[in-house]
């Protein structure tokens, strides 16, 4: 009896009930177009630290994902290298952070360039450039074989393994990924950005590689939804939400995978994902925006580099209230100092007060 759809008769051939999803199809396609109507609106320098910014929130969720997690600093200098930025604070990066920067700029900057069986090689062997995965030796620049046994998900102790997945047999590999490969090429009548979802689940299932298969799967979808819009710069990351709901990833995988060949549920949850990453990126362009206003507004005002960070911060990543303490522990300097810089935004009608005074005086942005 065949338990997963890649032993089903009529395997690849995925069906899917389109009037199941062609609503929040719809609706991606529709924040596709807005994301890209409020980046026009930026200027390149705001554009390229979006860019940035993103990519290395994809690079470091993707990892996360696997129970892998990286150096952000190092990743973002990575990044920022290759793409020949100029910012602050760039630090040394280790191998296996370069390594998955190169795959993941490969596949979006070049993303009009054929997909390759020697191209997936790279890519594999950039994510394990020691040739190991932890304290295991692992096959790269190669598909898997069966010399240590059927590729399974499994979970659980050992001897008490449950077996949530088995690829296909390594015998059918060069069969299954000249196929997977001919159609990621070929144009279809079908909209790309369903093609990057069917993409993502048709890799993962044939599970080609010793390891790496999830990055790799979810590298090739980034691949193609820079396809769907014609454009290299990534301004939003399905790794991100995936990481989220990564219980729900796994589970519908498996679900998917252990049913017959129609992926409708995948895709619905594929897509809803994609809303939520373009969701979320509406609304940190929605902060940007703001920002520059702000700056726009306040551009003839003097400030010192203790007011330009503290602002920066509330205005990006700054958690909690903002007290006189608090401004000293983050600038590195004293109290008085603090207290001086804030009164000064006071005067100039950039911060004023929220709270009761005293010891609970906190400080807020007028924007």
């Amino acid at each position: 009896m065949a338990l997963y759809n890649h032993q089903k008769k009529g395997w690849p051939g995925f069906t899917w009930d389109e009037s199941r999803f062609s609503s929040i199809l719809g609706e991606v396609r529709y924040l596709q177009g807005r994301v890209a109507g409020r980046m026009q609106s930026l200027g390149f320098s705001s554009q390229t630290e979006t860019a940035l910014k993103t990519l290395t929130e994809d690079i470091l969720k993707s990892t996360e994902i696997e129970g892998e997690h990286l150096d952000s600093d190092q990743v973002r200098s990575s990044i920022a290298r290759r793409l020949g930025l100029e910012i602050a604070g760039l630090v040394p990066s280790d191998r296996n952070v370069e390594g998955v920067v190169e795959m993941t700029l490969d596949a979006t900057q070049n993303y009009k360039d054929p997909l390759t069986a020697d191209r997936l090689f790279g890519w594999q062997s950039s994510l394990f450039p020691s040739g190991r995965s932890g304290m295991f030796t692992i096959m790269t620049s190669k598909w898997r074989d069966n010399e240590k046994g059927p590729m399974q998900v499994v979970s659980g102790a050992a001897g008490r393994e449950i077996v949530h997945f088995e690829a296909p047999d390594a015998s059918r590999l060069e069969k299954e990924m000249e196929t997977f490969l001919d159609w990621f090429n070929t144009k279809q009548n079908m909209d790309p950005v369903l093609k990057s979802g069917i993409a993502h689940f048709w890799f993962v299932t044939i599970h080609p590689f010793d390891d790496g298969n999830g990055r790799i799967a979810r590298a090739i979808a980034d691949m193609q939804l820079a396809r769907a819009e014609g454009s290299p710069l990534r301004f939003y990351s399905m790794s991100s939400q995936i990481r989220e709901r990564r219980n729900d990833y796994y589970t519908i995988l498996e679900k998917t995978q252990k049913s017959d060949l129609d992926i409708t549920a995948w895709l619905e949850w594929y897509l809803f994902c994609l809303k939520a990453s373009l969701d979320s990126t509406i609304e940190m362009l929605d902060v940007v925006l703001q920002g520059n206003a702000f700056w726009d507004k306040n551009a003839d005002i003097s400030l010192n580099e203790r007011q330009r960070l503290m602002i920066n911060k509330m205005q990006e990543d700054f958690f909690g209230k903002l007290t006189t303490s608090k401004w000293a522990k983050i600038t590195k300097t004293s109290q008085d100092t603090a207290g001086r810089d804030i009164q000064d935004l006071i005067v100039k009608g950039i911060l004023q007060k929220e709270g009761a005074g005293g010891r609970s005086t906190n400080y807020e942005l007028i924007w």
